[in-house]
């Protein structure tokens, strides 16, 4: 049985998520959890967060034993993209794109 948490519209950039997500796909959730904690990159407590909320889901449905969780599919895919302008020489302004992100985690039972 699987548990799924999303979180949607995070305000990172998605290859930077993709770097922490990358890390931890396939590891069983425990081990995820500890590699999570200890990563220094900001994606990390992000992604703790969800994974967090996932272990959750997978104990609030019941039939599902937490301890032999681990991450059958993690990926991040490109939210909504925040334009915003900045002003630059001679009267010209540059674009600025504050990227977001979809986050999805699908845990299983081993």
């Amino acid at each position: 049985m699987e548990a799924v948490a999303r979180a949607r519209h995070i305000r990172i950039s998605p290859r930077k998520a993709r770097l922490v997500a990358d890390m931890i796909r396939g590891k069983k959730a425990e081990q995820a959890l500890n590699v999570l904690t200890f990563t220094q990159k900001s994606a990390a407590r992000i992604i703790k967060k969800i994974l967090d909320s996932a272990i959750a889901n997978a104990a609030n449905k019941g039939d599902i034993d937490v301890d032999t969780l681990y991450i059958k599919k993690i990926f991040v895919d490109q939210g909504p993209t925040w334009k915003r302008h900045r002003p630059r020489a001679m009267g010209r302004a540059t674009l600025i794109q504050k990227k977001t992100s979809h986050i999805t985690i699908i845990l299983d039972e081993a």
